[in-house]
């Protein structure tokens, strides 16, 4: 199954998977079309940035302009999972990824079906909830959207998932690092981490 998700993600398709707590869209995030079909299955507004899984740090070079140390802090306390950094997207990240603004969310996947289908990909993929934007996540296949179902290549059925708030999202881009977003980690719980 894992070689079947990651043969449709290559020729530019879109495949459901399972990720820590609910499914998730996995579309090659090195491909603009794909990405522009993942906003189209969606419903996303164009301007909304999409982040990306990656499997090992190694990834990020091809995608964030520069590590800083307290991005270093962070993975090496909170990776794989809980925590989506956004860093200063290097040249060549596409706009479909960064909404425009010159930065990109990266995550390293935790859930091993997403590790597998990454490294199987030998690339990162698209991270976004599996739903219509603005509906809520599914923790079960059963409960995706039908129409959504219809518009995808492919599903990963890896059963329940446990369910979970989303990752925390930390801005590490400016002087000072900001939580965007709290979720499964605690943001004053990174914060103290990284001073």
């Amino acid at each position: 199954m894992i070689q079947a998700a990651a043969g449709a993600i290559k020729k530019g398709g879109v495949v459901a998977f399972p990720t820590a707590g609910l499914y998730g869209l996995g579309a090659d995030a090195c491909n603009a079309v794909a990405v522009d079909r993942l906003f189209d299955i969606k419903q996303r507004r164009r301007g909304n940035p999409i982040l990306i899984l990656v499997d090992s740090r190694a990834q990020l070079q091809e995608f964030a302009a520069r590590i800083p140390d307290a991005a270093l802090q962070i993975m090496d306390h909170f990776w794989p999972g809980g925590v989506t950094i956004v860093f200063e997207a290097a040249a060549g990240v596409g706009q479909s990824l960064t909404g425009g603004t010159g930065k990109i969310g990266i995550r390293q996947a935790g859930h091993p079906v997403a590790v597998a289908l990454i490294g199987a990909l030998r690339g990162p993929i698209t991270g976004t909830s599996a739903n219509f934007s603005g509906a809520p996540g599914c923790q079960r296949v059963a409960d995706l959207d039908l129409e959504l179902v219809r518009r995808l290549d492919l599903i990963i059925d890896a059963g329940p998932l446990k369910g979970a708030r989303g990752s925390t999202v930390v801005d590490i881009t400016g002087p000072r690092p900001r939580i965007l977003r709290e979720g499964a980690i605690s943001g004053q719980k990174i914060m103290a981490l990284i001073g």
